[in-house]
């Protein structure tokens, strides 16, 4: 008992070091309850759906077993696994975008309601619905940026070790993703 807990306070970086040398997949579950909450959670943002989401938080852990040896240690584990997690959500978005399109398509008979409502609410629901679709509009890359720094928060800082750039062609990519959204805007909606 007392090895799982001195486990347990190992810092990710030295539990990564020992799962990758001997494989060892106790050291694996550590990680795993460390952070299938977070994983799960974004990969919920995502899907929008709860079983996809168990689904692809599965998929991105032994996905994640399998290339933990592509851990350099350039920044923190968290940082590593939240873009291994992003990427690995964008990317079944991309696989899936065209059966997502067709489950979201609305009739145009169920659009009525916005004609008769006018409060403040709806008027905003109206443009975070658009929003959302002009970001489904966007490159992949565009859109993970995007969410990145002003849904979840992430500095540019952490954006520039997350993607292993520096911090002026963050705030470049930044701008440039906004610009596509503002274009696809201007182009669809």
């Amino acid at each position: 008992m007392e090895a799982i807990e001195s486990i347990k306070h190992l810092s990710d970086e030295i539990l990564v070091e020992r799962i990758v040398s001997n494989n060892n997949t106790m050291l694996y579950a550590v990680l795993y309850d460390r952070y299938s909450k977070v994983v799960y959670n974004k990969c919920l943002s995502f899907s929008k759906n709860n079983v996809e989401a168990e689904d692809l938080t599965q998929e991105i852990f032994i996905n994640l077993f399998v290339k933990l040896s592509t851990f350099k240690g350039n920044s923190k584990f968290f940082t590593w696994l939240y873009a291994f997690t992003y990427n690995y959500c964008v990317n079944y978005v991309n696989r899936n975008n065209s059966k997502k399109i067709e489950n979201k398509a609305v009739p145009i008979d169920d659009y009525d309601y916005l004609i008769v409502e006018t409060d403040d609410e709806s008027l905003f629901q109206i443009k975070v619905d658009i929003l959302k679709n002009a970001l489904d509009l966007i490159s992949p890359e565009d859109k993970m940026i995007l969410l990145l720094k002003y849904q979840d928060d992430i500095s540019i800082k952490e954006l520039s070790k997350i993607l292993q750039i520096g911090e002026s062609a963050v705030k470049m990519r930044l701008k440039r993703a906004k610009a596509s959204v503002v274009k696809v805007y201007k182009e669809k909606f």
